[in-house]
Parts: structure tokens; sequence; C-alpha cells
């Protein structure tokens, strides 16, 4: 098994990429070792290792947050044993094979007047920026929309990236004010 790795635009954060699938469908952010050890055993396994402080699963890769005072050059071999120890063991990557695999970080707030504006919404960013954002490592997801203004929550290399300001107000808020004008401004939540 050969496992690639790229990295990303938040230095704490680099991608693994297996090779295979990951998550077949929808993404799992962890922040914690309780809560990844109690819904991933391939999450667990890898905060387990010292140093990793988030854990993002995608379709295909595997994004790893590292603390400040920890050094790729030590950690990444120990990731890449840990990835590679799991998937050859056939484990699951998931505890709850059959249930939802997205995190629920809350539910999505909206006006029921403002629906066909939260559905073009909805459309651009899986359309347009997830998957731009899946190349760099991360995932963003709509959250709500209330008076012209979009709250998106940033998971994976996004959570934390030095660019995401740049990311979310000059990229993505560009780009739905240009294509619904009701859009005043964007918010990470």
């Amino acid at each position: 098994m050969f496992i690639q790795t790229e990295t990303t635009p938040n230095p704490a954060t680099l991608k693994f990429l297996p090779g295979r699938v990951v998550l077949d469908q929808g993404t799992a952010d962890f922040r914690d070792a309780d809560t990844a050890g109690e819904q991933s055993p391939l999450a667990g396994r890898l905060f387990a290792l010292d140093g990793v402080t988030g854990v993002f699963f995608g379709y295909d890769f595997v994004t790893i947050t590292k603390d400040d005072a920890a050094d790729w050059q030590h950690m990444k071999p120990a990731i890449l044993a840990g990835i590679m120890e799991h998937f050859m063991s056939d484990a699951p990557v998931m505890a709850n094979a059959g249930g939802e695999v997205e995190l629920s970080d809350g539910e999505e707030f909206y006006a029921s007047e403002d629906e066909s504006i939260v559905a073009t919404i909805k459309e651009l960013l899986d359309t347009r920026v997830r998957p731009a954002v899946a190349q760099d490592g991360g995932d963003i997801t709509f959250r709500g929309y209330k008076e012209g203004t979009v709250f998106l929550h940033m998971k994976g290399a996004c959570a934390g990236c030095p660019s995401s300001t740049a990311t979310l107000k000059h990229g993505i808020q560009n780009l739905l004010r240009h294509f619904i004008p009701e859009v005043e401004g964007v918010e990470a939540v």
C-alpha cells in the first residue's frame, strides 16, 4: 500500500491519500480523542499519536492537524504507519458503518421565504466550492442564511487555516455575490 501526502494551505495540516475510499459519503471531523475513539477506530488510532489535534475524513483522503510544538518530520512516519495498519486490517473507518457519517454541528437556520436563495447557495457550494476545498484537505458546509449573510462551517484543513479568511471573504463571498445579489457577506461559524 502506497500512501501519498500533500501539503495544504494550513501549515498545521497535512493531507494523506491512501489510494482507496475512506468514506463513501459525507465527511467526518474529529477535534478530540474521546469523540474520535468512540466513533472511528481509525481516528482513535491517529489521535493516540503525540501531537495530533484533529482528524478529518473525506471521500478519498485523511487530513491530520498537529499542534504547534509537533514536527511533521517526526509525526509523518507514525501517521503513515497508523493509516496503513488500519486499512490492512480491514477494520471499518467508522464504528457506526450504517449510520449518518457527517457529524452534526447544529441545525441549519434560515427563513422559509429564503428557501430558493438557500437552495442556490447550497448548489454553488456543492458544485464550485466544496470540490476545490476538498483538494486542500478540508470541507465547507452550509449552516445558515440570515439578512444577507451566509454562515458556513469550515472543517479539516480549513479550520484554523491562516488563509481561510481570504478564502471566505474573497473567494466564496465574491462567488456567491456574483450569482446571488441578495448575499451581502459570508461568515464562519
